[in-house]
């Protein structure tokens, strides 16, 4: 279950770099300045997250590194609420 759920975020990470417009709008929501870099980097951070969690060696890695992702995500989108 948690290699498919790394499969699953590491190919959205990727696809951060194929549809950019895709994750635009969310994007913009933490992201208010520079909006099109951070894609970019939201997207090779969560690639990175994704073969963490994919691996069984890194999986715990992965989990620590996907929690304190979702934390930095969160309290960017309520500063620029």
């Amino acid at each position: 279950m948690s290699r498919l759920l790394g499969i699953s975020i590491a190919l959205t990470g990727a696809a951060h770099f194929v549809a950019p417009q895709v994750f635009e709008p969310v994007s913009r929501l933490a992201f208010p300045e520079d909006t099109g870099q951070w894609i970019k980097r939201n997207g090779a951070t969560e690639v990175a997250i994704g073969l963490a969690l994919a691996g069984g060696r890194t999986r715990k890695a992965g989990v620590v590194g996907l929690a304190a992702y979702g934390a930095w995500l969160g309290s960017r989108v309520l500063k620029n609420r």
